[in-house]
């Protein structure tokens, strides 16, 4: 009697296709630059959205920074997540929240929307970035530190810039750069279900959504000198993402659009570059570089201030964009080495909240301050100033500081911001 051999079902015996890990490496490297080019992309509206609703410069930088604290809660609650229930689950839900919020946008008609899109992209930048940076590493260590330095940059200025000129220069300008955001976050999302997980799933993953905080002994005082250094950074970014179109209008005599964007875009690019060429120099050198060229930087903004100087200014941001990438890279490389593998989500927890505490904070209070002390010009003066006492206190630091010995234990590690 012949024996009916059983016909395999065609789902089951056949792996399901999936792309190649060269090809999802890039992915990844592209939902990194995308994520922050839809942070900067609301820039250049801000203009337009003040001149329609009416609100004064404060709202604008409560705007802004509502953000900046949307991605550090979110960051700090399901940063971890991924390790333990995978990084394609979350960068799924993380990338379709960022599509949808691209709608929220495109359908905003007052202040209330706008804080609402706002604080829903923050939460689902907050949660991509940690899977996506893992996932590049995951993929390719190597590569991957470098993406995860630079692409947030590059990001950040794409944004910028490319928002500026669709909205100067196309039409229905408050509609046209979240549609073309919208596609190409749904492009990605197709693309993500069909990478392979890097991570097998394990448990403890309603346990890793409670924040740790963590300074190792021996990254107290390293992380006492980088904080002047990341809170000079990241108030500038905040600053030149908020209070600084209005700035360059100002100076450069001209109501452009495109204005509203270009600050930043030359700020983000040139930190991206410096981050390319000095990814291969000591964390103290590429430091000492971001201390020095965030004062000298700020301070041709405060000289083209005083000259009334378009020219100045734009010099000023570019030296100030170099310290910026030199000066947050090199915050990150001199302390992270100095953690154990279980003490690094602490500790980088804790750089996140400098972060992200100085690119929100100080811009809502420089929206106050335009307003009810002085103005723009005077509080980009106070601002500058502010900057630079940080900066030179963070290179007196750089000085006088003996390098600890690193952790042997420890790989090298980077972060995405």
């Amino acid at each position: 009697m012949a024996v009916q051999q059983r016909v395999p079902n065609e789902t089951t015996s056949r792996p399901a296709r999936r792309i190649s890990d060269r090809l999802a490496f890039y992915l990844l490297a592209s939902i990194v630059v995308s994520l922050p080019a839809g942070s900067a992309a609301p820039t250049p509206l801000y203009s337009v959205y003040q001149s329609e609703w009416g609100f004064s410069p404060i709202t604008t930088t409560i705007v802004f920074g509502v953000y900046a604290i949307a991605v550090l809660s979110s960051l700090l609650v399901v940063g971890r997540l991924s390790d333990h229930i995978g990084r394609r689950p979350v960068l799924l839900v993380a990338i379709a929240v960022q599509a949808a919020t691209m709608i929220v946008f495109t359908t905003a008609d007052g202040v209330p929307m706008l804080l609402v899109g706002r604080i829903i992209q923050g939460l689902s930048t907050g949660a991509a970035v940690a899977a996506v940076g893992a996932g590049m590493l995951d993929i390719d260590k190597a590569k991957g530190t470098i993406a995860n330095s630079v692409a947030p940059m590059l990001g950040t200025a794409s944004g910028g810039i490319g928002s500026g000129l669709l909205v100067q220069f196309l039409p229905v300008p408050t509609h046209l750069v979240y549609w073309v955001l919208f596609g190409i976050f749904v492009l990605q999302g197709l693309g993500v279900a069909l990478i392979r997980e890097t991570v097998s799933p394990m448990a403890g993953a309603v346990a890793s959504l409670r924040p740790q905080f963590a300074v190792p002994a021996l990254a107290r005082r390293p992380l006492l000198v980088a904080a002047p250094l990341l809170v000079a950074a990241w108030a500038l970014a905040g600053f030149y993402g908020s209070v600084g179109p209005a700035l360059l209008r100002r100076i450069v005599g001209s109501d452009s659009l495109l204005l509203g964007g270009l600050g930043l875009f030359v700020l983000a690019a040139s930190g991206a570059v410096t981050v390319l060429l000095t990814h291969n120099r000591s964390a103290r050198l590429v430091m000492s570089l971001g201390a020095a060229s965030l004062f000298v930087g700020v301070g041709l903004t405060l000289l083209a201030i005083s000259l009334d100087s378009a020219v100045v200014l734009f010099v000023g941001i570019v030296v100030a964009g170099i310290g910026f990438g030199g000066g947050f890279q090199g915050a990150v490389r001199t302390v992270i080495p100095l953690a154990a593998a279980h003490e690094r989500a602490g500790l980088l927890s804790i750089l996140y909240v400098v972060s992200y505490l100085a690119m929100g904070l100080p811009a809502v209070i420089a929206g106050f301050l335009v307003v009810d002390a002085g103005g723009v010009m005077t509080t980009a003066k106070e601002y500058a100033v502010a900057v630079m006492v940080l900066a030179a206190l963070s290179a007196v630091g750089i000085a006088v500081r003996r390098p600890p010995t690193p952790n042997l234990a420890v790989e090298p590690c980077s972060a995405t911001a």
